[in-house]
């Protein structure tokens, strides 16, 4: 089992930056697939970005490609979201979520076996 703690949210104003990170317990963080989902108030939950195991491999949401970056640390077990440019849009909280099997599903949130609590990131204009 895996459990997650979001950090690094915050009040920002458009056009800045935050680094969520994204700290996992256990000696297996290095075997999962980890996510970024994001929801807004009254909005569907969506995907972010997501790492593969060895880092090698991030996939980005298109509103956020260039703007945001997902990398991790296998040894401090933790994963990061750099997000710079911030937007009004990007406004939500933010979760981080482990995948122990990486069947292609990745933006899937179903997908997910392991969800923090939750960070909040907002956005003035």
């Amino acid at each position: 089992q895996v459990q997650l703690v979001e950090s690094g949210g915050g009040l920002v104003q458009a056009g800045g930056s935050l680094r969520l990170s994204c700290a996992a317990s256990g000696r297996t963080f290095s075997s999962y697939i980890m996510g970024w989902f994001r929801q807004a108030p009254g909005k569907e939950r969506e995907f972010v970005a997501a790492i593969t195991r060895g880092g090698g491999n991030p996939y980005y949401e298109d509103s956020v490609k260039g703007r945001f970056t997902i990398s991790r640390d296998n040894v401090k077990n933790t994963v990061y979201l750099q997000m710079n440019s911030l937007k009004p849009e990007d406004t939500a909280v933010y979760y981080c979520a482990a995948d122990p099997i990486f069947d292609g599903r990745y933006k899937d949130g179903r997908s997910y076996d392991y969800w923090g609590q939750g960070t909040q990131v907002t956005v003035s204009s």
